[in-house]
């Protein structure tokens, strides 16, 4: 399947991140397990793009170690 540039968006206030190729919202990720499943689906193949690296994908608000909302979260 061919894709246009793939972008992990901004983290949301709940440390979510939209992925999306063009204007299509692939889905909804909360770690980068997500993305990769995600990609999974929408066939990307994974053994040629490297996703943490992958010249295709685009991540925006930091890379796929940036999750602020569940890295903030504290316990009571």
């Amino acid at each position: 399947m061919d894709h246009t540039r793939i972008v992990v968006h901004t983290p949301g206030l709940d440390g979510s991140r939209r992925v999306t190729s063009g204007d299509e919202t692939l889905g909804v990720a909360y770690h980068l397990d997500d993305v990769v499943d995600i990609l999974r689906r929408a066939e990307v193949d994974l053994d040629a793009v490297e996703v943490e690296e992958s010249d295709i994908i685009d991540w925006q608000g930091g890379g796929p170690d940036e999750w602020p909302g569940l890295s903030e979260h504290i316990e009571p």
